[in-house]
C-alpha cells in the first residue's frame, strides 16, 4: 500500500494524530492547514485521497471541496465537528464522497478510507499474510495452517493492526491509537486482554507462538 493521503486541517492535534495513524497503516501523508493551501497541494501532486476539515480559516473545506470537483474526482472524505443533518447533506452535495463527524476513532475513518479507496479502484489488498497465518479482508476469515479462526471485530481489528506492521515493535500507544482510537479511555489492561484472547485462539492445537511480548514497550508479530 503505497497511496497517498492529503489531510486539511487548522488543528495541529488533528493533523498529527492523524499522520501517525496513516503513516502506520502504510500510507504516505502530505499536511495542508488551510483551503488555499491545500487546494494547492491537490491540484499540484494529486493525491489518491482528500481527509478535508468543513471548517477551515479564509477559504472552507466546502469551498475548497466545490473547487476540486470542477477539476477532480479525487475522493473526499469530510471531516465536521458539527452532525446537524444539514451540514452532513450539504458536504455530500458540494462533491464529497463521506463524511465523518469529529470526533472519531480512528479504526472508523481508516475503515472510511480505505472503503473510499476500493471504490475508486485503490488499496485492493484485500489479503494479508505472516508465516502460516492469512487474513482475507473482504471476508474478514481468518486461517493459521488452513484451520479457520473465529474473530470478533476488536480481535480482528487488532491482529489486522499486526500483520500490517509484521516484525514491527508496536508500542501500546501506537496499538490504542490505531485500534481503540485516540479517545479511548477505557481500563490501562485493555491491551494485554485482546492479546491474550489472540494468543489463545491462534496458538490452539500447539501452535507456536507469533505474538511476542517485547517487555516495557509492547507487542511485535514474529516468530520465535
Amino acid at each position: 500500500m503505497n497511496e497517498t493521503i492529503l489531510v486539511v486541517d487548522d488543528e495541529p492535534k488533528i493533523t498529527d494524530f492523524l499522520r501517525r495513524g496513516l503513516v502506520y497503516e502504510g500510507f504516505r501523508v502530505r499536511i495542508a492547514h488551510d483551503g488555499e493551501g491545500g487546494l494547492r497541494a491537490a491540484l499540484e501532486d494529486r493525491p489518491d485521497l482528500i481527509i478535508l476539515d468543513i471548517m477551515l480559516p479564509g477559504m472552507s473545506g466546502l469551498e475548497m471541496c466545490r473547487h476540486l470537483r470542477e477539476v477532480s474526482d479525487v475522493p473526499i472524505l469530510m471531516l465536521t465537528a458539527r452532525d446537524a443533518v444539514s451540514d452532513r447533506v450539504t458536504g455530500l452535495d458540494t462533491g464529497a464522497d463521506d463524511y465523518l463527524v469529529k470526533p472519531f476513532a480512528l479504526e472508523e475513518l481508516l475503515a472510511r478510507t480505505r472503503a473510499l479507496l476500493r471504490r475508486h479502484g485503490k488499496g485492493a489488498e484485500q489479503e494479508l499474510r505472516f508465516a502460516d497465518l492469512a487474513m482475507d479482508l473482504k471476508t474478514h476469515q481468518v486461517q493459521r495452517d488452513r484451520r479457520r479462526i473465529e474473530l470478533s471485530s476488536k480481535e480482528f481489528d487488532l491482529l489486522e493492526f499486526f500483520l500490517r506492521h509484521p516484525r514491527q515493535v508496536l508500542t501500546r500507544d501506537m496499538i490504542y491509537e490505531a485500534v481503540w482510537g485516540y479517545d479511548f479511555g477505557g481500563e490501562s489492561n485493555i491491551i494485554e486482554v485482546y492479546v491474550r484472547y489472540l494468543r489463545t485462539k491462534l496458538e490452539a492445537g500447539g501452535a507456536p507462538r507469533l505474538l511476542q511480548t517485547v517487555r516495557g514497550v509492547g507487542y511485535a508479530l514474529r516468530e520465535e
